[in-house]
């Protein structure tokens, strides 16, 4: 029985160093972050749009293949993010939508007024719910959704050029012609 603590230590730094070489491994990206509602539907949301304009609803969206992108404008990388957003609503061949999070809806309007407005609609997520319900580690965070209102990609940071080329154009094709 002695000897057998003797190789707890043993055991357990086989343990952590087994951890730490599959953690690190060549080819794995510690960005990514995976969720489980993918290929499950998005969750149900109505929120509050920003004064004078319609509030967004899951529901009235379907039908669709969009992006949805939650923002801040306390949030500097999507700021970052912004002008690849303006770009694809220049396109004008995805529907983008947008989702305040935690904002203030004054601060929310400046942010667009002085950056631009990509979205089609923009809805007010003010207490965070809505974020919560879909798995949010923080903005920005994009989510492709698909006509029947499934989640079938989740972009966690700020879109660049290279990632839109990469992973969302070719999905979004692939949507669109399912």
């Amino acid at each position: 029985m002695r000897r057998l603590l003797y190789l707890l230590p043993v055991v357990l730094f086989v343990a952590v160093a087994a951890y730490f070489v599959l953690a690190l491994r060549p080819g794995r990206d510690p960005q990514l972050l995976p969720s489980a509602l993918i290929n499950k539907p998005a969750p149900s949301f109505a929120l509050a749009g920003l004064s004078g304009s319609d509030g967004l609803r899951l529901d009235a969206l379907k039908g669709q293949v969009m992006l949805v992108n939650f923002f801040a404008s306390w949030c500097e990388p999507c700021r970052d993010e912004h002008s690849v957003l303006m770009q694809l609503a220049k396109d004008g061949q995805i529907a983008l939508y947008g989702i305040a999070y935690k904002d203030k809806p004054e601060d929310a309007q400046q942010f667009l007024k002085r950056l631009g407005d990509p979205y089609r609609g923009i809805g007010l997520d003010e207490s965070g719910r809505t974020a919560i319900d879909f798995g949010v580690y923080g903005v920005p965070e994009t989510y492709v959704i698909d006509k029947e209102g499934r989640i079938r990609l989740r972009h966690v940071g700020p879109l660049t050029e290279a990632d839109v080329a990469r992973e969302l154009l070719p999905l979004l094709k692939e949507l669109a012609h399912s």
